[in-house]
């Protein structure tokens, strides 16, 4: 039994920063390569962000890049998102999943995946 368990969200206003954490549990976290995606209502689960198992190689989607920050601790099984300059159109639950497949931008790719954790940004 693998289980992700998601942190971190909250309430922030535009330009304000958060830090989201992802604790994985069950399995060897460094045989994973990690993602965060996030899902807005009325929405499709739409990629954020990976990292590869040893975190040498890092993805974002282009409305993240140079905002957000993707890392991860081998040593206490955690991915964190690093949420920098935010607006209010990151507004979302935001998810962290365990990635199986080869592709990092596609949600079917994934095993395994947490409850979400919701961020706001408000204007």
């Amino acid at each position: 039994q693998v289980q992700l368990v998601e942190s971190g969200g909250g309430l922030v206003q535009t330009g304000g920063s958060l830090r989201l954490s992802c604790v994985v549990f069950g399995r060897t976290f460094s045989n994973y390569a990690m993602g965060w995606f996030r899902q807005a209502p009325g929405k499709e689960r739409a990629f954020v962000a990976g990292i590869s198992w040893s975190g040498g190689r890092t993805y974002y989607a282009d409305s993240v890049k140079g905002r957000f920050t993707i890392s991860r601790d081998n040593a206490k099984n955690t991915v964190y998102l690093q949420m920098n300059s935010l607006k209010p159109e990151d507004t979302a639950v935001y998810y962290c999943g365990a990635l199986r497949g080869a592709d990092y931008y596609y949600p079917n790719q994934y095993d395994y995946w947490g409850q979400g954790t919701q961020v706001t940004v408000s204007s």
